[in-house]
């Protein structure tokens, strides 16, 4: 499973991506799609709400079981991926480009917490 270098990990595997905006695209890796199977449906925030690093902000269903969305950074939400409502199996075909929220964070500054691509596979081996 290749993690794109350009991205940012999480432990709880989400990554993220800084948009040209300067919002981030938040998604579960490909480690997490392939652990959770086919998805069936997610439930992603709301556009508007505030997230707090950690703390559960939606969620992604599969076949398999339910598993809970932690927030990345502190911020707000500012878009949902519309398309995945209708069809979350995009995010087992393609989880780095399917992103499930789009945020603005309260503090770029929390990026020090993520891990790299390296890291991140580091961590998957264990």
């Amino acid at each position: 499973m290749k993690s794109p270098d350009t991205y940012h990990y999480t432990t709880e595997h989400l990554w993220v991506s800084k948009s040209t905006t300067g919002e981030w695209l938040a998604g579960i890796t490909d480690y997490a799609q392939d652990l959770l199977g086919d998805i069936v449906f997610i439930q992603p925030p709301n556009i508007g709400d505030s997230i707090q690093v950690g703390v559960a902000c939606g969620v992604v269903e599969s076949v398999k079981t339910g598993s809970d969305l932690h927030a990345p950074m502190d911020g707000v939400v500012t878009e949902i991926n519309d398309a995945l409502l209708n069809a979350p199996e995009n995010i087992n075909e393609k989880p780095y480009s399917a992103w499930i929220f789009k945020f603005k964070p309260l503090n770029d500054a929390e990026i020090g917490h993520f891990l790299t691509a390296a890291a991140y596979v580091d961590l998957i081996k264990q």
